[in-house]
């Protein structure tokens, strides 16, 4: 089977645990392949406790059938069953990669799963932040009678202007009346309206900077809040990209377990090699028999 290298040492880990083995075991399939009694009782499994099978002795048995290697260069994963029946062979190597299959996919939801959460986490904690800082910023335009300081600033500028200008021209007619008709009687006129000219112009001053309610002072915090909104803004719209960005990569980034080779049931059984068991017997027994011949023959001079 292949899969991701990651996941395929997973894989490998897990058809070789002891979770695994439960899950396979969970209809006896094998403690009945393993252990039945047309098994010589040589190799059969007969680690049962008063009726029950003892879990580890088990697991120490399952080990020894199963073959389980992992190329991590072209992520193949290859699984090899031992069994006494090629039908049972044949179902534990089934199961095992059914249960492969559920694994991988289990780890790779997961994965997944996490990802976007993470991400729909962080968009929330974004709206939060833009919602706050929205909500600041108007209720500081509410308190204040302001929309925007800068350009209400400058309206403010603009009158002032307009009101020096007319001042100007207001004193130099004065002046004038003065050197040329100093009994005018518009000379008293033009006095209080030059007055009144720089006390609105004092006064349109005040509201652009001079005092704690003036325009300066709430630009300055105007700017502070709408900067901050600006920024929240910024992270909501990242947020809303990264969550998009998370979505498409858990569509692109999916491990899965491909099946190369289907289990195969084999036509003869590779074990037990018999002749090999034959010689290897009839060798060792020739060795024993050596070494009992020479202890007989050194205990026999030994009494001599």
């Amino acid at each position: 089977m292949s899969n991701d290298a990651s996941e395929g040492f997973a894989t490998k880990d897990y058809i070789l645990s002891r979770d695994a083995l439960a899950a396979l075991n969970k209809d006896n399939l094998i403690v009945n392949a393993y252990g039945n009694d047309n098994i010589s009782f040589l190799n059969r499994f007969k680690a049962v406790d008063g009726g029950v099978v003892v879990k580890e002795k088990l697991y120490k048995y399952y080990m020894g059938k199963i073959e389980v290697s992992h190329d991590a260069a072209s992520s193949i994963t290859a699984l090899r069953v031992r069994a006494f029946s090629p039908r049972d062979a044949h179902e534990i190597n089934r199961r095992l990669l059914v249960q492969a299959e559920t694994l991988v996919n289990q780890l790779n939801g997961r994965a997944r799963s996490d990802v976007i959460e993470y991400a729909n986490k962080e968009l929330e904690e974004a709206k939060a932040l833009a919602r706050t800082a929205a909500l600041a910023l108007s209720d500081y335009r509410n308190r204040e009678g302001v929309v925007d300081p800068e350009q209400q600033a400058t309206v403010q500028l603009q009158m002032i202007s307009k009101l020096q200008d007319e001042m100007i021209a207001t004193q130099t007619q004065l002046v004038q009346l003065r050197a040329f008709t100093p009994q005018n009687p518009q000379i008293p006129v033009l006095q209080s309206r030059v007055q009144a000219l720089s006390r609105e112009i004092d006064k349109q001053t005040g509201l652009v900077a001079g005092n704690q309610k003036s325009l300066a002072v709430t630009a300055a915090q105007f700017q502070r809040l709408q900067l901050e909104s600006q920024l929240a803004d910024r992270q909501l719209g990242a947020a809303i990209s990264s969550l998009q960005e998370a979505r498409n990569e858990a569509r692109r980034k999916r491990a899965y377990v491909e099946r190369i080779v289907e289990p195969s049931t084999p036509d003869y059984p590779a074990e037990p090699r018999r002749l090999r068991g034959i010689l290897s017997t009839f060798v060792v027994g020739l060795v024993v028999f050596a070494v009992l011949s020479m202890l007989v023959s050194g205990i026999k001079e030994h009494r001599d």
